[in-house]
């Protein structure tokens, strides 16, 4: 699942005509990246949430053909991460599922996705992060988000100054994972610090260089990060 229905608020004015989704780095949309990413990892259908600018992401949607599309319609109301998995859930099918945000761009110097696909074990997790390192990466300003411990698992930062992990965009989980969540809109946070505190929620570190997009001045950086090779 490709999380595409924000609003984009904080990459104005590039967002004023299209959705986040649309906006592009290295000439390319940031939901091609993504859906690319997914594509080389084998998925075969990706579904993909709307919302701004609904009929302009669609009409882009339409031209691909790998991954394959469904379109999860949030028109009617912007459901949040959480909400939105869980209105998706249907289209998902049973199996566990890529749920990836659009705003993540990477050069990968090792095979990220697969990584976490060898991590995932539906016994012992409900979902299994991406991570990248916090310093060095473009466009996080946070103090981050997860320490990680010796077998995987994730300890979120919690009263720490800092953590040296943040969570990079991908993650692998059940698609009923927020199946109990609240109707309407909700975010995934509460989840992952129920599956911490539980000791179901892991992850692993990219070997690579992230650059989250997400506002103007991130979308240059990453545009000459990708310049440079």
């Amino acid at each position: 699942m490709v999380l595409a229905a924000g609003l984009g608020t904080r990459m104005r004015p590039l967002t004023n005509d299209r959705p986040k989704a649309l906006v592009e780095v290295g000439g390319r949309a940031l939901i091609d990246h993504v859906l690319d990413r997914l594509a080389e990892a084998g998925v075969g259908r990706a579904v993909v949430n709307v919302h701004w600018f609904a009929d302009r992401l669609e009409t882009h949607l339409a031209g691909r053909t790998s991954p394959t599309v469904v379109i999860s319609d949030e028109r009617a109301e912007l459901l949040e991460t959480g909400g939105g998995l869980k209105k998706a859930a249907p289209l998902l099918g049973p199996d566990p599922v890529f749920v990836a945000n659009i705003d993540s761009v990477w050069i990968d110097r090792g095979d990220a996705l697969a990584d976490l696909v060898r991590l995932w074990d539906p016994d012992r997790m409900d979902a299994a992060l991406l991570l990248a390192r916090r310093e060095g990466s473009i466009g996080f300003e946070g103090d981050g988000d997860f320490f990680l411990e010796p077998d995987g698992a994730l300890r979120f930062r919690g009263e720490a100054a800092s953590a040296p992990y943040a969570y990079m965009g991908v993650h692998i989980t059940r698609p009923d994972y927020a199946a109990a969540g609240p109707e309407g809109p909700f975010s995934l946070s509460p989840l992952w610090r129920a599956s911490a505190a539980a000791g179901r929620l892991f992850g692993c570190v990219m070997d690579g260089d992230w650059m989250h997009v997400g506002d103007p001045v991130a979308r240059d950086q990453a545009e000459a990060r990708l310049k440079g090779g």
